[in-house]
């Protein structure tokens, strides 16, 4: 099979992640006899620098015309006094208007050769599997009127039925695949834009008899998540509570670096973007000690999603599982006995998969 890939390395570790990344589904490829062409662009940063905007439209359009785009970071402290449209992460969020993506999936699996990795106590945090669900192209990112002045700033954050029904569809149905059981998380004691996605919740509940729907506040969420992970299967929740959220369950797992994120749309042919959660961590861009795995997960999600490879996607997720297991990990996974760089890791992953 033939297939497209638009590569996006961005700015930081974003170049050294994705390289491991594009290498590892190089070696899939192989193995399965399939087609991998990668295009690289600019985006971000370094688009900035070189072309004087976040997200040039040569950019946009290679990854309208791909099967797939794989990401790695975007940002740096040099740009944070920019105007708005001159930020890195302007870019990212018109990427993601442009591609049409609405639904962000934030699995976080906690391995288990990991667990003394993790902050939480291991009774309270062994056992964590769970998949925010987050909205991706409303609430108070997108909505308008926006603005700030010397004395004000504003934002507004606003959801229609539409907006609401089809991000709540793809958790319902992600949820049908693993423990059918649903949490749709608001703040409807306080934002009526909350009372709305509840609502909506609701209704669409009645499509989807076979599982658990339950609904929380983002506040007891934010507690819970920390005391009793392991009672969440699928998050489902609007855009900036998401994104929160999903940091916070990064913590659970370890590291920051191991989680990936799949940001999908509704139609068939949609392009999806596959990204790590993790930011461009410019203090440590090219020392050669980023944790590629998020990135190289991100992959796999790609593979899945996009490809529908799920075979391919399976082995390459077997793979990081068996190099964490035997006990290898960058500086960031301090409970791994075996130290090695970016480089060494994705060689450790190609190598299973070349054996397997």
């Amino acid at each position: 099979m033939n297939y497209k890939i638009t590569v996006l390395p961005g700015d930081g570790i974003g170049v050294d992640v994705t390289r491991e990344a594009v290498v590892c589904l190089q070696t899939i490829a192989t193995k399965f006899g399939h087609d991998f062409v990668f295009e690289s662009h600019l985006m971000g940063g370094c688009a900035l620098d070189k072309v004087g905007v976040p997200l040039p439209d040569e950019t946009l359009k290679a990854a309208q015309a791909s099967d797939a785009v794989l990401l790695g970071a975007v940002g740096g402290p040099q740009y944070d006094n920019n105007p708005p449209r001159l930020k890195p992460e302007t870019g990212l969020l018109a990427l993601r208007a442009g591609l049409g993506v609405f639904a962000n999936l934030r699995p976080a699996f906690l391995h288990e050769t990991l667990i003394d990795a993790s902050p939480l106590k291991p009774e309270i945090v062994r056992g964590t599997d769970l998949l925010i669900v987050r909205e991706l192209m409303g609430g108070a990112y997108f909505g308008q009127p926006r603005g700030v002045d010397d004395e004000r700033g504003w934002n507004t954050m606003a959801y229609t039925v539409p907006e609401v029904e089809r991000v709540a569809r793809v958790a319902f149905e992600a949820a049908r695949l693993r423990r059918k059981k649903l949490h749709s998380i608001d703040k409807a004691n306080v934002l009526e834009s909350s009372q709305l996605w509840r609502k909506v919740v609701v209704r669409l509940a009645a499509e989807y008899p076979d599982v658990e729907l339950h609904h929380g506040y983002v506040d007891a969420c934010a507690m819970q998540l920390v005391m009793r992970p392991t009672d969440y299967d699928v998050i489902v929740t609007e855009n900036l509570f998401g994104d929160i959220l999903s940091d916070e369950a990064s913590v659970l797992t370890g590291s920051i670096g191991l989680l990936p994120s799949a940001s999908i749309g509704g139609k068939a042919n949609a392009v999806g973007l596959y990204e790590p959660i993790h930011g461009s961590a410019p203090d440590i861009a090219g020392k050669g000690i980023a944790n590629p795995i998020g990135t190289i997960a991100s992959a796999a999600l790609l593979l899945r999603y996009s490809l529908k490879l799920e075979k391919e996607a399976r082995l390459l997720e077997d793979a990081i599982t068996a190099t964490l297991k035997s006990g290898y990990g960058t500086p960031d996974l301090k409970s791994q006995p075996n130290r090695v760089t970016t480089t060494q890791m994705g060689d450790l992953i190609r190598k299973y998969i070349g054996t397997h």
